[in-house]
């Protein structure tokens, strides 16, 4: 239950559980029409989940020599090794890729029938996990052998069409893998489900992102930087799906959203170019 408290003209909104949000008239209303028109992420046909934690990426994660060297020795390598994503390496819209991949020795999906990697069925890999064998012996984030890696229940979504993105950002960093080409590292989290384009769309715009840190991000990191935390991110309101202008998508989410001339005034500075 969300309750307000007037105080020297000012609403402060608040709900067991939650950080208090101090919000003037406009904003109050700004957010109550949001809310009116959207849906909440959580209840769009979505899911969202971190990455890869292998417990030794100098391991697990190697980069494009090392690659080429593994498929050299034996060309089967290249079924378990996969370009990775880490958070560092994504920005709006597009990606800065490091040429690093993963060595996706999987721990297998029971419930699938996907059984775990066996590793020799890969000797070039298996030698070169050999060279950090005390390292990957001694980790706890391991499967069902030191050589495979945890337990992932989501793991055949990181091969799918996804949304990725950082945590801890200074402006929204949503890239659209529309191939799945793309395997997330552990400060990478993945959205997947339906109509992944439109929310991209929503997520890297300045408007949603103004609406999420003022509204839900929950404070902490003071004014530049602001993190999409799970259970913050699920709560932003989305406006039903269609089709938006790619000219002037900041002007079609406004429109969405049914914002007022008034009201987009009061946030201009965020939404001026």
């Amino acid at each position: 239950m969300t309750e307000y408290i007037r105080q020297h003209g000012t609403t402060i909104e608040f709900s067991a559980g939650d950080s208090w949000v101090i919000l003037n008239p406009i904003e109050k209303r700004i957010k109550e029409k949001i809310e009116k028109i959207g849906k909440p992420l959580k209840e769009w046909d979505i899911s969202i989940n971190y990455g890869i934690k292998t417990g030794c990426n100098e391991a697990f994660i190697i980069d494009r020599a090392k690659r080429d060297e593994l498929i050299a020795k034996d060309e089967k390598s290249a079924e378990i090794i996969r370009p990775i994503l880490r958070g560092r390496d994504i920005e709006r819209y597009k990606t800065n890729f490091a040429e690093l991949y993963i060595i996706n020795t999987h721990n297998g999906i029971p419930a699938k029938n996907i059984p775990p990697v066996d590793i020799k069925e890969y000797p070039a890999v298996k030698k070169h996990l050999d060279t950090y064998w005390q390292k990957i012996k001694n980790r706890d984030d391991q499967g069902v052998t030191p050589y495979n890696l945890r337990s992932c229940a989501y793991m055949d979504d990181f091969s799918k069409q996804k949304i990725m993105y950082s945590e801890i950002v200074q402006e929204p960093q949503f890239y659209f893998d529309k191939i799945g080409k793309f395997f997330p590292e552990a400060t990478t989290f993945i959205m997947t489900g339906k109509n992944l384009e439109y929310l991209t769309d929503i997520l890297n715009s300045r408007i949603a992102a103004y609406f999420f840190k003022t509204f839900y991000a929950g404070g902490g990191l003071g004014e530049t930087v602001y993190r999409y935390k799970k259970i913050f991110l699920e709560n932003l309101p989305v406006p039903p799906a269609t089709k938006l202008d790619k000219g002037d998508i900041e002007g079609s989410i406004c429109t969405l959203y049914g914002l007022t001339a008034e009201e987009m005034k009061s946030i201009s500075s965020i939404l001026s170019p």
